[in-house]
């Protein structure tokens, strides 16, 4: 087996840190015979060495116990001060959103483990705002720790303080929060506006970007007007193709006075050294998801960033689960996640195949296979898009690729399960929409592939290619709205059953409300289309049925492609 540099430097290190703690456990012994180590056993009290270790998670999405893990990111976190490194964690974004103990805790659960962490400052990812801005505020309010960001604001007001200056080893450390502008889409549009759907918060979203660049700028030189030795810019913006001009690389590139630049949203682990827009180096450092990586920035005694980079965990298998890795966070995990269990653990159904959101075959540079649902079809999105139209009765459905969060494995399916598969308890809902505005939908849909887009749709009751080799044609406003199509379509031979789409006939369309009457992911060619069903049910809640009442309570063989049916063909 193949393992790069730096995955055996990471299952060295961690090795290393389980013995140096006392924390594996002998083979055969039981759990009480396994040692465990508490806050005082960390030798809070070793002698400094005028050195610091920034950590950084980030899209952990509530996998608290995947990856490291946060015990092992404890584990790390401990060692390093009991060899005398003074240490800071910060989070860049979406930690409360993604599977059953933030979906029924509505965060607050992820928020505590947090505090638990001692976590120094985080910044709110798009994901933040899935509960709602009454539970973002509640969250932020009930962490210990401050949120900050740059430019995220309320009638043009910052919601919160744009930095934070932390002092360790006699040097001020600044971290910069930056918040995507496509939060606005990517998490229900319909919480940043008013009763009248007008927009009252925003993310410096102007279509240049100068707005994002500018505020970014700002907040980077109040930092350093304040004091502050280094700034680090703690950045919710990934690298996708379909972010520009909101990208990490468009931020670095129209900006001055960052040194490090830690990064979110694309779920990538890219390291990256890029210049400023006065020619200085400035690495960015992406961390990844679900704890898979812990993002790491070391400054000498000296004053100098040593190195930044991150230490990889790509076994199936969690670090402390392998390792017997346990310390005071196992305690706190164990009891939030058995408040859950009567709930997740009730078996709904089972599965003769596996579902999947993720390529068979393609993996990235850190071995963690690669995201397939928002670029192509995959039998998850046909059995998901095949529940909504069952249980709806509409002619079509359609489901976005950002939806989809988990795989379904073969065997037994837990209600916990399903709320991994979609943790946002969207409405499914039924509209009557022209095969125009399906068409339009579809094309939007498909304006960034082959590159990731959560907007990407998967049907049921329809089928359609997409042409590559012709750019998109679709328009967009600052908000990242559809606003029109210019140009030669990339769509093509789109069928309802076996007959050509009528662009002028209305069919019933099933989907989440997020799309089809909130305008999530910029859909808004459905503005006006009449509301059938306003609440078939919740998302997770029509895939059980569907299990259960039309499937008889197994998923089936006619799902077993991986890469689906059939129903979208992509010309490259």
């Amino acid at each position: 087996m193949h393992l790069t540099w730096k995955k055996i430097l990471s299952v060295m290190m961690i090795l290393a840190l389980a013995m140096l703690t006392g924390a594996c456990a002998v083979s055969g012994t039981n759990e009480s015979q396994s040692t465990q180590t508490t806050e005082t056993d960390t030798a809070t009290n070793a002698e400094k060495n005028g050195e610091i270790y920034i950590l950084c998670t980030s899209d952990v999405h509530c996998g608290i116990d995947q990856g490291f893990g946060f015990e092992g990111l404890k584990q790390v976190r401990d060692t390093l001060e009991k060899q005398g490194y003074e240490t800071i964690l910060v989070d860049d974004g979406d930690a409360v959103q993604g599977e059953t103990i933030g979906t029924l805790t509505k965060g607050e659960a992820v928020v505590d483990l947090m505090n638990d962490m001692n976590y120094d400052v985080a910044i709110p990812g798009n994901h933040e705002f899935d509960y709602g801005m009454d539970q973002f505020f509640k969250n932020v309010k009930k962490a210990k720790y401050p949120y900050i960001s740059s430019n995220f604001t309320h009638e043009d007001k910052l919601v919160l303080e744009p930095y934070k200056i932390i002092e360790k080893a006699g040097k001020k450390i600044a971290f910069v929060g930056v918040t995507t502008p496509e939060s606005l889409v990517s998490s229900q549009p319909k919480y940043f506006q008013d009763e009248n759907e007008n927009y009252i918060y925003g993310f410096s979203q102007n279509e240049t970007g100068e707005d994002l660049y500018q505020a970014v700028q700002n907040a980077v030189d109040q930092a350093r007007k304040e004091g502050a030795d280094y700034v680090y810019a703690l950045c919710h913006l990934g690298n996708s193709a379909e972010s520009e001009p909101w990208t990490y690389a468009d931020v670095i590139s129209h900006t001055n006075g960052i040194d490090v630049l830690f990064d979110g949203h694309s779920h990538d682990t890219d390291q990256v050294v890029m210049k400023n827009k006065d020619g200085k180096k400035v690495t960015r450092s992406a961390v990844g998801t679900k704890m898979g990586s812990i993002g790491y920035s070391h400054i000498s005694a000296e004053g100098e960033i040593m190195e930044t980079d991150i230490w990889t965990w790509s076994n199936n298998i969690s670090a402390p689960e392998l390792l017997s890795i346990q310390n005071d966070m196992t305690q706190k995990i164990s009891a939030k996640q058995k408040e859950l269990e009567k709930i997740t653990q009730e078996v709904v159904a089972a599965s003769a195949v596996e579902l999947t959101i993720a390529d068979p075959k393609e993996t990235d540079s850190s071995g963690t296979p690669i995201r397939m649902v928002r670029r192509a079809e995959t039998n998850l999105g046909d059995f998901c898009s095949d529940a909504y139209r069952d249980q709806s009765k509409a002619d079509i459905a359609l489901v976005n690729g950002g939806s989809f969060r988990d795989n379904i494995e073969k065997g037994d399916i837990t209600y916990g399960d399903i709320i991994n598969v979609m943790p946002f308890s969207n409405k499914v809902c039924v509209i009557e929409a022209t095969g125009q505005q399906i068409l339009d939908a579809l094309e939007w849909g498909s304006s960034t592939v082959p590159e990731e887009n959560g907007g990407f749709l998967h049907p049921s009751g329809l089928t359609y290619e997409i042409d590559t080799r012709i750019d998109s044609p679709c328009k967009k406003d600052e908000h990242s709205m559809f606003t029109g199509i210019e140009g030669d379509r990339r769509v093509k031979n789109v069928k309802v059953g076996d007959q050509p789409i009528d662009p002028k006939k209305t069919y019933t369309v099933a989907g989440v409300d997020y799309t089809l009457m909130e305008h999530g992911d910029g859909f808004t060619m459905f503005d006006g289309a009449k509301v059938v069903d306003e609440e078939v049910n919740t998302d997770n809640q029509v895939l059980i049925d569907y299990i259960k009442d039309t499937l008889n309570g197994q998923v089936g063989k006619e799902y077993t492609d991986l890469y689906g049916q059939g129903r979208i063909v992509i010309t490259e």
